[in-house]
């Protein structure tokens, strides 16, 4: 325990803190913004929080507690949409408050924190290595020079080059913004009128949802069909533990959003290792050498590809899954790897065999009056956790992971249950929308 002494208003206080000081710069405003902060406290260690906008995070609020984020020890306005000041201006406040790690939960600021940490002479990842595993185009570019197997692809910057480079590639194919994640704006395209609408859809999104200008780049990549999966993986020191292997399903063409996942997947030993060893090589190629990385997958039939790699904790509540299932608990494993200590990553037997989450999606856009269904959640033994969202939430299509309108966690102690058994309560909800209410009384 580190003591210090604080005075303020005339009044002298003794306080004890924890080892560690992290510092946490932005987040993500899901679960992850709870769990995050919640492990590092849970490891013994305090933080605070760093944002250039604390209402982005207020506004989600609609609890009647505080939110995680805001039991840090500070919480700090500053400009980190750019680097070249944040630099100078955290190296200040490293040396009045003395940082041990410094983590985000936003894929937006993961190169940000790797410059930062390196900068600072604290543990994390390469920055190098961060930047090709988070940006999609230059983690293809890393995986074809690596010699590792994948989609045919094409980075092209204005719409001549990639309507030439569709031609060569062949429909139907996939267009990807290379910076922007939660699948926004990724894409099934079957011709060139579609490939011109996605293309231009990406065009009117120029700045991201944190205010940072976007790559003007477009990956387009070959389809790969099969079963989708991701791998959650913690690096140290250039060696990687895999921990296991979690299944997802995905709403339909022309959208890749996510419905739900299970972990473990049922997957025989010999995919699961097959997968597995993918997802490492994959992070080998991108230069990854500490942290937690979620890395995900297709299983075609001339074996796993590399879909995209994720070099923090993955979001959709899987790590609960992970925790559930396994006893490891990533982003606590995620926080003790950034002030440098060496967590464990063994796997206990907690009892579940299969933990799931299953996602309501809105059938349409418009202003949600009430969800149906609840009741027979809060009474079920297997549900963990659930979730939906309140009467007057206005809400859009269903074309990213940005969109649910609520989730349902399940566990099962007997076997792989628990993805039918989400999968069945999430379908036993509806959603009633204010204008069928204004209809009805018309």
């Amino acid at each position: 325990m580190e003591t210090i002494i604080v005075c303020w208003s005339g009044v002298v206080e003794r306080r004890e803190y924890a080892v560690g000081h992290v510092l946490l710069v932005e987040s993500w405003v899901g679960a992850m913004s709870s769990l995050l902060p919640r492990a590092i406290r849970e490891a013994g260690h305090r933080f605070t929080f760093l944002t250039r906008n604390l209402h982005h995070y207020l506004r989600q609020g609609g609890g009647t507690g505080t939110h995680p984020l805001l039991d840090a020890d500070h919480v700090i306005t500053a400009e980190t949409n750019d680097p070249e000041r944040l630099l100078p201006h955290v190296r200040k406040l490293h040396e009045v408050l003395r940082f041990d790690g410094v983590v985000t939960s936003c894929d937006y600021y993961l190169a940000t924190v790797a410059r930062l940490a390196a900068d600072l002479g604290l543990p994390g990842a390469r920055p190098e290595a961060v930047e090709c595993a988070y940006r999609k185009d230059l983690a293809r570019q890393r995986m074809q020079a690596a010699g590792l197997p994948g989609p045919a692809f094409a980075v092209t910057g204005d719409w001549a080059g990639t309507e030439a480079a569709a031609r060569a590639l062949g429909f139907p194919l996939v267009v990807k913004p290379v910076d922007l994640c939660a699948g926004m704006f990724v894409r099934l395209v079957a011709d060139r009128d579609q490939l011109r609408e996605a293309f231009d859809a990406l065009g009117e999104f120029p700045v991201n949802a944190r205010g940072q200008q976007r790559s003007p780049l477009v990956l387009l990549e070959e389809v790969l069909v099969g079963p989708e999966v991701s791998v959650e993986t913690v690096t140290v020191d250039g060696e990687t533990t895999v921990l296991g292997v979690t299944d997802k399903s995905l709403a339909g063409a022309p959208w890749f959003v996510e419905t739900g996942h299970m972990f473990p997947a049922a997957l025989d030993a010999a995919t699961a290792g097959a997968v597995g060893d993918m997802a490492v090589a994959a992070l080998a190629a991108v230069g990854f050498d500490r942290g937690v990385a979620h890395t995900e997958l297709r299983l075609t039939a001339a074996g796993p590809r590399v879909v995209e790699i994720n070099p923090r904790p993955a979001g959709n509540q899987i790590t609960e899954l992970v925790r559930r299932a396994t006893g490891v608990d990533l982003p606590m494993v995620y926080a003790r790897l950034a002030v440098g200590e060496q967590p464990g990553v063994a796997v206990a037997d907690t009892g579940v065999r299969s933990a799931a989450i299953a996602f309501l999606l809105p059938p349409r856009a418009g202003t949600v009056a009430g969800i149906d269904g609840v009741t027979a959640l809060a009474a079920a033994p297997d549900v963990v956790d659930w979730a939906v969202k309140p009467a007057g939430h206005r809400t859009g299509d269903a074309v990213s992971n940005n969109d649910y309108l609520g989730h349902v966690m399940t566990v099962d102690t007997t076997g792989p249950g628990a993805r039918a058994r989400a999968d069945a309560l999430v379908a036993g909800l509806g959603v009633r929308y204010v204008d069928e209410l204004a209809g009805a009384h018309a």
